[in-house]
């Protein structure tokens, strides 16, 4: 256990910053149940769909190539169905889309995982900001997509971060997308998972069935693969001070898997999760009116991405 975690008592839902996902989901069996995991072949992704399968669920892992997704599963305790999805290519996202249409069957959970983290220099794609465009413009597309194919009880995770107090001060600038414009690695990181979670909010104003959610969560700070692009000496201090002050990958796990499969999860939504319980976000991520315009524009911006 970190020091941090010895300070840290379980909340409301009865589990807190020191459970595993394995701790959330005993008891639970998911047999019958599909859920897709973005990025699944490393950190959180991975821990998630070991779990979930040994639950009984069947699990459609996705990763930026079949190759990775198809190892990734090939470990996995259940049945999983590898997926190709990179998110920064939408011609990859609308094919995995296309691909789970053919799978067939409802998806009792969506957990959008995947992301990338603290680029220490701009980088563009198609135009856009790379963690922008990975993090928040891809998962909107492959979410948004897939909502027909939502079960009638089904959930949306989405993962964000504690960053998302580092995005700028007006929250999303809409007038530098594309990063150009005084570049920082973490509040470009902090802008991308602020519009993860303005858009979990604002989507669950949107979904078409009662019964269904849509959820943020801050997973804690942990020491997985995200943290490549830091500098050496950064990535020597931050593995050096893992064991005493951060989550482990376990205990990182254990909110999304809470909150995409819990029953005492199933009627929250548009909320903030933090350590398996619904915290505070920042004041940007409880703004609306900011959600809203960030959904108009992100529509607008795939319409002409191909």
């Amino acid at each position: 256990m970190s020091l941090v975690g010895v300070f840290k008592r379980n909340g409301a839902s009865g589990f807190g910053y020191n459970s595993t996902a394995e701790e959330v989901t005993e008891g639970l069996s998911l047999r019958g149940r599909t859920i897709l995991i973005t990025g699944c072949n490393s950190g959180l992704g991975a821990e998630t769909m070991r779990v979930l399968c040994a639950r009984g669920a069947r699990v459609i892992g996705a990763a930026r190539t079949l190759e990775k997704a198809a190892a990734a599963c090939g470990g996995a305790p259940g049945e999983v169905l590898p997926l190709a999805c990179e998110l920064s290519e939408p011609a990859s996202v609308r094919a995995a889309i296309a691909g789970i249409r053919k799978i067939g069957g409802p998806l009792d959970a969506v957990i959008a995982n995947a992301g990338i983290m603290a680029l220490p220099k701009l980088v563009q794609k198609h135009g856009y900001e790379l963690q922008f465009l990975t993090n928040h413009l891809g998962h909107h597309l492959f979410v948004t997509g897939l909502l027909d194919r939502l079960a009638e009880s089904g959930r949306i995770v989405m993962l964000t971060s504690g960053a998302h107090r580092m995005a700028p001060p007006e929250g999303i600038r809409f007038d530098n997308l594309s990063g150009e414009k005084d570049y920082s690695p973490w509040g470009a990181y902090g802008q991308s998972k602020l519009a993860n979670l303005l858009f979990a909010r604002h989507l669950a104003k949107r979904l078409p069935l009662r019964g269904q959610t849509a959820n943020a969560v801050h997973p804690g700070i942990i020491h997985t693969a995200l943290s490549r692009h830091f500098s050496p000496v950064t990535r020597a201090v931050f593995s050096a001070l893992s064991p005493l002050f951060l989550k482990n990958v376990a205990q990182g796990a254990a909110t999304q898997c809470y909150v995409a499969v819990h029953p005492a999860a199933a009627s929250q939504s548009g909320a903030y999760f933090e350590d398996c319980n619904v915290a505070e976000s920042s004041k940007a991520g409880q703004d609306a009116d900011l959600a809203a315009a960030l959904w108009e524009k992100t529509e607008a911006i795939l319409a002409g991405l191909r």
